[in-house]
C-alpha cells in the first residue's frame, strides 16, 4: 500500500499534509499521535471507508477507489476502534461473515470457511464461545471475536485501530505477539494505532508519528520512537529507559 501527497482534513482543520508513505509486506507500522491528531481518520481513509480529501491511496499501484468492494476486502481488513452489535449473531457467525468476499455465487459457507473460522476462534482463545450471542460477551471477549474475524478474512494488509482495547494483560501480549508473527512468518503487513508505547515498540518495525499540525514523521521504529520525538508528538515529556533487553517508555511527572 502506498500514499502519495495525501491530505486529511476535518472541516477546515488540516490533520495531515502531503503524506508520502509506503507499507511493505512484513512490516508492522505503529501510528502514534495525540487525541484528535487523525489516527482513526487515516486508517478509515486507507481502508477506503472515507473519501480522500487530496492525494492518492493505492493498493498494488491501483487507486483504492477503483477496486471493487469484494476484491478490496480480499486485500485489506479493518478493525474499528468500537462496534455496536445490533443483531443476535453468534460468535461463529460473526467470524464467518468475514469469509463473504471469497464466496462468489455460493450462498452457504464451505467447509473450508468453517474450518478457518473455527481456527481463528481457537487462535484468539474464544473457541468455547462459538455458539454464544455476541451481545452477551464481555468487551474483551467481543474484541477477540472481532480479531478472529480479521484473521479469517485472510487479507494481506491489516488496519487495526487500538487492537488491544478492552483486553486483559495476557491477551494484550498474546495478540501483539500474534500480529508480529503474522508479519514475520506470513509476510502480512500491519498498520496499527496504539496509545500503549511499550506494547507497540515490542512488535513495531516502523512508526508513523502524526504531529497534530499536519506534519508527520515516519521510518524504522528504533529511529522514530525516541524520547525527544515522542515528547513532541504527544505534547508531554517522555522518558526512555533500558530494562534488561527491553526498552521502556514512561511519562515524566
Amino acid at each position: 500500500m502506498r500514499t502519495s501527497k495525501l491530505d486529511l482534513y476535518v472541516g477546515k482543520r488540516c490533520l495531515l499534509k502531503n503524506l508520502d508513505w509506503q507499507v511493505l509486506p512484513g512490516e508492522c507500522w505503529c501510528v502514534i499521535g495525540r487525541n484528535g491528531a487523525g489516527k482513526s481518520t487515516l486508517l478509515r481513509t486507507l481502508a477506503g471507508l472515507r473519501d480522500i480529501d487530496s492525494g492518492q491511496v493505492q493498493m498494488h499501484d491501483k487507486d483504492i477507489g477503483d477496486w471493487s468492494l469484494p476484491a478490496l476486502a480480499r486485500e485489506r481488513s479493518f478493525l474499528a476502534q468500537g462496534r455496536v452489535d445490533a443483531f443476535a449473531y453468534t460468535a461463529i457467525e460473526t467470524v464467518l461473515s468475514a469469509r463473504h468476499p471469497y464466496q462468489d455465487s455460493r450462498y452457504w459457507e464451505s467447509s473450508e470457511d468453517m474450518g478457518l473460522a473455527r481456527k481463528a476462534l481457537q487462535e484468539m482463545d474464544v473457541a468455547d464461545l462459538a455458539d454464544r450471542d455476541v451481545r452477551s460477551l464481555s468487551g474483551g471477549e467481543r474484541q477477540r471475536v472481532a480479531i478472529a474475524a480479521l484473521l479469517a478474512q485472510e487479507a494481506g494488509l491489516m488496519l487495526l485501530d487500538e487492537p488491544a482495547n478492552a483486553l486483559d494483560l495476557a491477551h494484550q501480549i498474546s495478540v501483539m505477539q500474534l500480529f508480529a508473527r503474522l508479519c514475520d512468518q506470513e509476510q502480512k503487513a500491519v498498520v496499527m494505532v496504539s496509545h500503549d508505547l511499550n506494547l507497540a515498540y515490542r512488535i513495531a518495525t516502523h512508526a508513523l508519528l502524526l504531529m497534530g499540525d499536519g506534519s508527520w514523521q515516519a521510518g524504522p521504529a528504533a529511529e522514530i520512537m525516541t524520547a525527544e520525538r515522542l515528547s513532541l508528538c504527544l505534547g508531554h515529556p517522555i522518558e526512555m529507559f533500558q530494562h534488561g533487553s527491553q526498552t521502556v517508555f514512561l511519562p515524566q511527572h
